[in-house]
């Protein structure tokens, strides 16, 4: 394992360091494009895989705060980088170097302004492009006037500003055409079905072949992130669930685990168990719709009442004990809102028993269809590269041969207790991330049948404070949701209230593959292929 702080310390002397819970090294602005290519490119470090990129207003300055992974050597490392100008902050652009900071950058210029050097792209990517002022600053004005609702439609611009580098070490303004003039462009969505909800992909068309797609999102933006900065940590709670509402129990473990983190607490061995089996319930729920809306997506309309037909039995287990079919509020700090219904453990091995059968009927009625056969296999293929690059992770990386389940490399619940396999293939098309959810549903159900006759005796939650403050420091947990890492970003000032919130969205990085995907592709594969991602929007939008 290589020395980090050694490394980074040899390379460039005026980084420092602040230890915590993953080492934070911090980088002044003007070193961090060659330093960040060390980073990626020694052999010793190999950070390729760029997990989070968090924008900042630290008050007298903005900045970014970057989350870095080795797939290789499997270390971890935090990187802070600031600039004091306020009034026109730059920071270089390292799209060049992970792919999946194309989009990363431009949601954080969007919501502070920080422009990207090198970046290609600097429009604004969730808000409208007459928006005023920076949203997520500590200085945005929130006066109604300043941003009234604009009934008017919004004026689609092929135009892209840019700030460049030139060989000479000035800086220089340039505009990039998404699309020329002669191009023939088509809205796919954002009310399409196949869109998966309102995602709006502007794409461009050679006949029936796909030569660029231009993803717009911010439809269904709800500024999550900013009213998280007036909200006490158990009231940021209630947006977990509203994310990916498919991933709704993972997405709140992720928020607990962050908070228990800072405050050291240690979650009785009952809820952790009981959090464990609701998330593969969840898992198992979320692949079943997929199973069912993926295949009505390629014409298999039979098939999506298998899916739903199934899926009801988990609803049914989970309003038991919740509640709730869909926003279940159970997760709480420190354990579970309240312990499992009576019926709980009978209803969870019965569906357990059943679910294999209906595997089998499902591969009969679908799988090895000849057209559906034809409509997956070979097309958008994702390497394992492009997908560590893009930071593609959950089934569609693991479809591509990248071991990258949070629950193998971070266990945490008590994932480390029982038995399961990483469900990985290689090919990296449509075929393979179908196939990685319907093989996860068998390990996911593997998984409950080791618990199920287990769960320990004792609360299902600690008693805490009505108040929680969580000591001053930054923090940064992952959980492995139905569509890859959900990571949760605390910083925290010693108040009731975050001072930064950061949801680090599973899908985001999904859709920012799907123009490299599609290209040259039909126009049906573009269905087929965002049908396979099985991207969530209010995940992406937040």
């Amino acid at each position: 394992m290589a020395n980090i702080q050694e490394k980074i310390s040899n390379f460039l002397p005026e980084a420092t360091f602040v230890e915590g819970q993953i080492l934070e090294a911090v980088i002044p602005a003007k070193d961090w494009q060659r330093v960040a290519r060390f980073l990626r490119n020694d052999e010793e470090l190999q950070f390729d895989y760029l997990v989070s990129l968090i924008g900042m207003d630290w008050g007298e300055t903005l900045g970014c705060v970057y989350y870095f992974d080795s797939t290789v050597h499997h270390h971890q490392v935090s990187v802070k980088v600031e600039t004091s100008d306020k009034e026109n902050p730059l920071i270089y652009s390292v799209s060049d170097i992970w792919a999946v900071a194309y989009l990363y950058e431009r949601e954080v210029f969007d919501f502070y302004g920080i422009r990207f050097i090198n970046h290609p792209d600097m429009r604004r990517l969730f808000l409208r492009n007459d928006w005023v002022g920076y949203p997520l600053r500590k200085d945005y004005d929130i006066n109604p006037e300043v941003n009234p609702v604009r009934l008017e439609n919004e004026e689609a611009d092929d135009t892209a500003p840019s700030i460049v580098e030139t060989a000479d070490g000035k800086l220089e303004e340039r505009v990039n055409r998404i699309f020329a003039s002669e191009e023939f462009v088509v809205n796919i969505g954002p009310q399409h079905p196949a869109t998966h909800g309102v995602l709006r992909l502007r794409t461009s068309l050679e006949g029936e072949n796909v030569k660029k797609i231009d993803v717009y999102c911010g439809y269904i933006h709800r500024g999550i992130e900013k009213l998280c900065e007036s909200l006490t940590y158990p009231q940021t709670l209630h947006f977990a669930d509203r994310l990916d509402y498919l991933s709704a129990q993972q997405n709140r473990h992720a928020i607990c685990l962050c908070v228990e983190d800072a405050l050291q607490i240690e979650v009785p061995m009952r809820a952790q168990y009981i959090r464990t089996m609701m998330d593969e319930l969840m898992r198992i729920s979320s692949h079943l719709l997929f199973y069912a809306t993926f295949c009505m997506d390629l014409g298999g309309t039979t098939a999506f009442f298998y899916g739903f037909r199934d899926r009801e039995k988990i609803l049914d287990i989970m309003e038991d004990t919740c509640g709730a079919r869909m926003t279940f509020n159970y997760n709480v700090i420190g354990g579970v809102m309240a312990d499992l219904h009576p019926d709980f453990q009978r209803k969870v091995k019965e569906f357990c028993q059943i679910m294999p059968k209906m595997l089998k009927e499902y591969h009969q009625l679908f799988t090895g269809n000849v057209i559906a056969q034809q409509r997956m296999k070979g097309i958008g293929i994702l390497s394992r590269e492009e997908a560590i690059s893009r930071g593609m992770t959950g089934p569609s990386g693991r479809a591509s041969g990248w071991a990258c389940d949070i629950r193998k490399l971070y266990p945490y619940g008590v994932y480390d207790k029982v038995e399961f396999n990483e469900v990985l293939r290689t090919e990296g098309d449509v075929f393979a991330r179908y196939m990685v959810r319907m093989d996860e549903i068998v390990e996911s159900i593997h998984i409950l049948e080791q618990l199920v006759d287990n769960i320990p005796e004792g609360d299902y939650a600690v008693k805490m404070k009505p108040v929680i403050k969580l000591p001053e420091g930054h923090y940064f947990r992952q959980v492995e949701a139905s569509r890859g890492a959900m990571g949760v970003y605390i910083e925290s000032r010693g108040e009731k209230y975050p001072y930064r919130l950061k949801l680090n969205s599973p899908c985001f990085p999904l859709v920012g593959g799907l123009d490299s995907m599609c290209r040259g592709g039909k126009i049906a594969d573009l269905i087929a292929i965002g049908g396979s991602l099985d991207y969530v929007i209010p995940d992406i939008d937040r």
